[in-house]
This record gives C-alpha cells, structure tokens and sequence, in this order.
C-alpha cells in the first residue's frame, strides 16, 4: 500500500478529510520550501501538492502563475526539487508528497538524466529514491499513460489525474482504470483560484464520479477559507488549496512565511474536524 493510500485509509477509519495543501516548490524564496512544509503538516496538512514550475502552465491562473515564474528565476527545477524532497524526508517519513506540474520538466529531466531500464525511467526512479508518493501530470492523458502509471506504482508512487464539471462518463472510466491514490475534481470550469466555488454543483458531481472512481476523491479550484472547506468536506474525501495559500505567503519576509502557512491551515484544519 502507498504511503497516499495508507493516510486515506487512517483518515477514514477516524472519520476525518484530508487537508492538502498546494505551494509552487522555491516560492517566495528559493530555499524556504523544506521548512514551508513542515509547518504545513504542523498546520494540519495530510498531503502536500509540491508545485513543479513551468513555463506554460495552461491550468495555472495569474496567482500561481506568478509564483511560478519567480520560482523560475530562482533556478528552481526538478533536480532541485527532489533535493528538497530529501531534506524534508530527513525529518518527516510519513506525510505524503506529490509533484503537480506538465509534462515538459518531466519528459525533459529524462532526456538530460538518463534513459529508461528495467526499472523504470530516470524521473521515476529519482523521485522514488526522494520519496515522492504521488505524481500528477496536468497535460498526460488516462489513455497514454498506462506504462507511466505501472512505472510508478512498482515504485510505490500513485499517479493521480484530474476530473473536471466537463467530464464525462467514458473520461471518468479511462481515470478508473490508471489512476491510484485519489483523484483530484477541478470543481470550476476554468484556471486555478478562478471564479467563485458552487458547493451545490459539487455535491452533485461527486456521487456521478464515485460510480467509476473507486479511489478517494479530492476537490481543488476556489476553496479560499475554512468554512467552504468545510462545505466541501461534508462530501469530499479531502480538500486541496492552493492559491489562497500563495497569496497569504506571496509577500512575507523570509521568516514568516512559514507560521503564516500554518496560522492558515490550522484554521481549515479546525473546521474540517469540527
């Protein structure tokens, strides 16, 4: 079993929602994300979405996209990024980590890291030596990643895939098939931190998903407080929260950026067990 799959399961068992938090890795300061971590589980974060930055990131809003262009600046990539994985692990052995990003940073560290064997390619075999638990891959389709996601799971990593208001029964069918860990439901028609979040609508969809996702099902896009996240988590197995998160972080001095991460999700953590 996973380590996603082992905290889903010791959640339900005492009845409570997972907290997962999204920051883009070397945000707002190139070396703060180990620490920005910490403090994340120490707020109450079950799993932590650890942002991959890119150029072109079609699904990321103006917030995100901001934070990942000055990640970017700061030289920050996949070698460094699984660097900080490292140093988190030093410290914390259990709390689940999934890179989120596209395609392009993946497919380019193989180039430069060596070619696939037996075992699986460069990328899966570095970010399991890391201890990464979880990959999502925002632009690889259910339909061409079921090598991928056989690489991944000999690693004890689960590949995770997006579901959005658009989707449709035959798209939820090819997730079922590959997908491991959770799902991630966009719960807007739009980028990141767009729009304003209807609970109603969510509450409709789940039930459709969970006839072919057998997984737990986390919903993002638009959960900007504790009391929507609560709302949510009333029919969500977690919650994710990414762009409120950047901005509370976004202009902090280097040695706040880290209580203010967690001041945030102790209150979310609050609301979700209430």
């Amino acid at each position: 079993m996973s380590r996603i799959a082992t905290t889903f399961a010791t959640l339900k068992a005492h009845n409570r929602k997972a907290l997962i938090p999204f920051v883009t890795a070397g945000f707002p300061y190139a070396d703060v994300t180990p620490e920005l971590m910490h403090a994340m589980v120490a707020g109450g974060a079950d799993v932590i979405e650890l942002g991959v930055p890119f150029s072109d990131p079609s699904a990321d809003g103006p917030v995100i996209q901001k934070a990942g262009d000055k990640a970017l600046s700061f030289g920050i990539g996949l070698v460094k990024i699984l660097a900080m994985v490292r140093e988190f692990r030093q410290t914390n052995a259990n709390t689940p980590i999934v890179l989120m990003g596209y395609a392009n940073p993946v497919e380019r560290y193989d180039q430069i890291h060596g070619a696939k064997d037996a075992t699986g390619s460069a990328f899966v075999r570095d970010a399991a030596a890391a201890g990464v638990d979880g990959v999502l891959i925002v632009d690889y389709p259910p339909e061409e990643c079921e090598i991928f996601a056989a690489e991944l799971r000999a690693h004890g990593m689960d590949l995770i895939f997006l579901l959005a208001p658009t989707s449709t029964d035959a798209r939820m069918a090819q997730v079922a098939r590959v997908a491991s860990g959770y799902v991630y439901y966009v719960s807007l028609k739009g980028v990141t931190g767009s729009g304003a979040l209807d609970t109603d609508a969510v509450e409709a969809m789940l039930p459709r998903i969970r006839q072919h996702i057998q997984v737990p099902v986390g919903v993002g896009f638009g959960i900007r407080d504790a009391a929507t996240a609560r709302t949510i988590a009333r029919v969500a197995d977690a919650v994710v929260i990414g762009s409120k998160i950047i901005q509370l972080i976004e202009n902090q001095p280097r040695d706040q950026v880290a209580p203010t991460a967690q001041s945030f999700l102790r209150e979310v953590r609050t609301a979700l067990d209430s």
